[in-house]
Formats: structure tokens, C-alpha cells, sequence
């Protein structure tokens, strides 16, 4: 497993935007598909976006598809999470996830499959 720290959370107003940055530590990065879950207080956590290993492949929730895009640096052992026309639903908390593949080349949206995952970081978004 590898160790992960979230940043550049805050709070920001209705349209703005906030770039998400997490870093890993502990393991090889780039064995990794990444991912970025959110959880809203009486919500269950969701999934928002996720990165293949290489960057050859992509996904994303409809509901932040055009206005989120995930990028990842190997070099650096960071994956970034860019959010533009935030709107006050994005409010949750966000969270970094690894997710091995073991072998799978294609990326998955499901949390059971991440077994590395961040503090997470706050994102408060008004109206």
C-alpha cells in the first residue's frame, strides 16, 4: 500500500475553482490507477474521477464531467484533481484512493476496489 496526502482544499464561491493536490508515498506510484471520491455530511461516499496508471485512460462522474479534470506526474508521485464552476452540491469531502489493478488494466469507479486512501481534504463551495 502506499501513504497518501491530500491538499489545497478550502472554501471558495459558487463558480470559482480550487486545484486538489495529493502525494504518494511508500510505494511505487505508477503501479497505480488513481482515483478521487467525495463524501457529502448524510451521504454516502461517491466516486468523482480516476486515472490509469500510464494516463491512458479516464473517467469521470456525469456530474462534474466538463468542469473536474484529474491529471496525474509520475515524476512527482501526484495526482491533482483541477475543479472549475464549482457549484455549492460539489461541498464534500474529498478523498485519494489507489487502486493496484493487480494486472487490470482498465480503471474501476468502485471504492472496494482503492485499498490506499487519504485523510481526505475539505471543499465548501457557496452559493
Amino acid at each position: 500500500q502506499v501513504q497518501l496526502v491530500e491538499s489545497g482544499g478550502g472554501f471558495v464561491q459558487a463558480g470559482g475553482s480550487l486545484r486538489l493536490s495529493c502525494a504518494a508515498s511508500g510505494g511505487t506510484f505508477s503501479n497505480y490507477h488513481m482515483g478521487w471520491f467525495r463524501q457529502a455530511p448524510g451521504k454516502e461516499r461517491e466516486f468523482v474521477a480516476a486515472i490509469g496508471r500510464n494516463s491512458s485512460n479516464y473517467a469521470y462522474a456525469n456530474s462534474v464531467k466538463g468542469r473536474f479534470t484529474i491529471v496525474r506526474d509520475n515524476a512527482k508521485n501526484t495526482v491533482y484533481l483541477q475543479m472549475n464552476s464549482l457549484k455549492p452540491e460539489d461541498t464534500a469531502v474529498y478523498y485519494c484512493a489507489a487502486d493496484p489493478g493487480f494486472g487490470r488494466v482498465l480503471i474501476t469507479i468502485y471504492p472496494s476496489a482503492y485499498d490506499s486512501w487519504g485523510q481526505g481534504t475539505q471543499v465548501t463551495v457557496s452559493s
